[in-house]
């Protein structure tokens, strides 16, 4: 049977009689080939490449390594034709919520970007880089050391990847200001209120002084890297306006302070030539400021939920999304996907990216089937609007408990999909993981993959940005959980965890971290069913006094019993779980990151611990 490579290519042909094994391989330049396009002929002539750059002869010599592979590549010639939709297909991995990947999972990383033909990799650093002057912030961060990163800039350009700084630089900086030595560029030095609870300062004051500061970050990072390429992050400034700027915003705008310091961050690069991405979301909000982009600037668009969960939150008015509402989330903007933002940068002719997400985060077990929305709803907007980039994103809130290999799967659609939309729309995501990906011979990896991150939807509680199962372990009071799951669906999901765990028991997983893919998964099955008796505990208790959310503070919200509420019978059973999940949760992190950040991410299950503690002694 003829092979399908991975990528599928855009067209492939076939034909009687094949190519022998040692035939020789005649390539050329193709200057008619679009970038990084190729055109790959076998038969019994041999084999014959035209290919328009480095990275098409590159990306053609895959492709005819795993012909080679097929039993029938002898008695079959194959005619392919492939370019990509997106010139640059980058992935991004948020090494800032405490789990710094150790140098092992870095390259295990660049073989599976490579294998998905990304072009470029960003490590999201906020702290978790060994600043020559800053040693308070990452001292017990294990962080990455310039030698880190000019031994993954070879690693990556090796394999065809561009290794790109990124550093955030106004707003996500928290982990700066809660030191005495920079307190005082904090906006909000006391902090912020938001969804009604009280946050620790994270966003700079927009100055002179703080630009210069943010700068040197930058400039310590892409030191150390060749790429003339880099991300200054520039997201989610929370506090501007609310305070030591409070004045200069009444004035001029929020759009116009804000753009004025994200341009100040931007100018030293750009006139050395470099290319700066930024975060778009302060940006797309003021169009009048879209004509003052500079060139060699590009903004990037994200949205990490796709069109079918966003219409079923918001279109149904639900608890749900009135709390992002409350959170200050324009819900309108929100449920227009990329669209809006994407027609906007387009209509404007300012060049930009889309950056969907890879749906790991919030979820311990993924979120499989909202990542592949989104990300079809990023090629599909990004190419009908001339978007030049596209760049997925693994982000890690609540201290990154979801084990690497949760995303596996949505790196290797994502990998598609900005190469082909239309060859790889429908890709079978379980086969290439076991095939390409996990190399199980039993295919059963794959597939226990993917039927865990689906299991968030079988609980029948739509949730933006999250999965029931880790707003159970992971409570955040400014965002509750709106409905507990039906006793019948627990039941589902449940054994739907069970038969997952069979069929990792009885998988075969031969890649270099099958065996740790294996363990970990494991393991977050473990810390799933844990989190379904929270869900069943907190659901048999009475609602009252002690209920975990407060809606909007008017009482029109439903709210839910708390942990608090759980009996002490239930809440001591469920204490003493805790430990051996931590446990195995310490040993299983060791495997793949460094212990700088371990403790900050065990941290995060405190909230939840200190409630069955005071419901263990009710």
């Amino acid at each position: 049977m003829p092979v399908t490579p991975f990528p599928a290519p855009r067209t492939l042909a076939t034909t009687p009689g094949g190519a022998p094994l040692d035939a020789p391989v005649r390539a050329h330049p193709d200057p008619g080939l679009p970038v990084q396009g190729y055109r790959l002929r076998t038969g019994p002539e041999g084999v014959t490449i035209g290919h328009r750059d480095a990275l098409g002869l590159r990306y053609a010599l895959h492709t005819l390594d795993q012909l080679r592979a097929g039993r029938d590549y002898t008695a079959t010639g194959y005619d392919i034709s492939d370019h990509p939709d997106f010139p640059v297909r980058g992935f991004l991995l948020d090494i800032s919520r405490d789990r710094v990947p150790t140098r092992r999972t870095l390259a295990r990383w660049t073989e599976l970007l490579a294998l998905a033909r990304y072009t470029q990799l960003e490590l999201y650093t906020e702290h978790t880089f060994a600043f020559r002057d800053h040693q308070e912030v990452w001292q017990d961060a294990s962080p990455l050391t310039a030698e880190d990163l000019r031994w993954l800039d070879g690693r990556c350009a090796a394999a065809g990847i561009e290794l790109v700084a990124n550093q955030n630089t106004f707003g996500h900086m928290e982990r700066f200001l809660r030191h005495p030595r920079h307190a005082h560029r904090a906006e909000s030095p006391e902090g912020f209120e938001r969804g009604g609870f009280h946050r620790p300062p994270s966003t700079l004051e927009p100055t002179d002084d703080n630009a210069a500061f943010a700068t040197a970050l930058v400039a310590e990072v892409a030191h150390e890297v060749r790429s003339r390429r880099l991300n200054i992050g520039a997201d989610e400034p929370f506090e501007l306006g609310r305070g030591r700027s409070a004045d200069r915003v009444a004035r001029q705008g929020a759009g116009e302070v804000y753009f004025d310091f994200v341009t100040r961050l931007m100018e030293p690069w750009l006139a050395a030539g470099r290319t700066v991405q930024f975060w778009a979301d302060v940006f797309a909000g003021h169009p009048e400021l879209m004509d003052r982009v500079p060139p060699g600037a590009v903004p990037v668009v994200w949205q990490y939920d796709g069109p079918r969960l966003l219409a079923e939150v918001i279109d149904g008015d639900t608890p749900e999304a009135r709390t992002w509402q409350r959170l200050g989330a324009d819900l309108d903007n929100l449920r227009e996907g990329f669209r809006s933002r994407a027609k906007l940068l387009s209509e404007a002719g300012v060049p930009f990216w889309v950056a969907p997400g890879a749906s790991n985060w919030n979820s311990l077990l993924g979120r499989i089937d909202n990542a592949v929305d989104n990300m079809v709803d990023a090629a599909e907007t990004g190419r009908e609007n001339g978007a030049e980039g596209f760049l997925l994103t693994s982000w890690g809130d609540h201290g990154h408990w979801d084990p690497p290999s949760v995303t596996y799967g949505p790196v290797v659609f994502g990998g598609a999909v900005s190469w082909c939309l239309e060859a790889n729309r429908d890709l079978d995501i379980a086969a290439v993981l076991d095939e390409h990906v996990l190399l199980d011979e039993a295919r059963l990896t794959g597939g226990a993959l993917t039927r865990l991150g689906r299991v968030h939807r079988d609980l029948e509680v739509p949730l933006l940005n999250a999965s029931p199962i880790a707003r159970a372990l992971f409570p955040d009071p400014a965002v509750p959980l709106p409905a507990f799951p039906p006793p019948e669906a627990l039941d589902r999901v449940a054994a739907t965890l069970a038969a997952c765990r069979d069929d990792l028991t009885a998988a075969a997983p031969a890649a270099a971290d099958g065996e740790t893919v294996r363990r970990e998964l494991q393991h977050v099955i473990s810390l799933a069913e844990f989190g379904l008796d929270v869900l069943r505990a907190r659901a048999a208790a009475p609602v009252g006094a002690d209920a975990e959310g407060t809606g909007d503070g008017t009482g029109e919200e439903p709210r839910l019993a708390g942990a608090d509420a759980i009996g002490a019978t239930a809440a001591r059973h469920l204490l003493r779980r805790i430990e051996p999940l931590l446990a195995e949760q310490r040993a299983c992190w060791l495997l793949r990151s460094r212990p700088g950040g371990l403790e900050d991410s065990i941290g995060e299950l405190d909230r939840l611990r200190h409630q069955l503690l005071k419901a263990a002694h009710a």
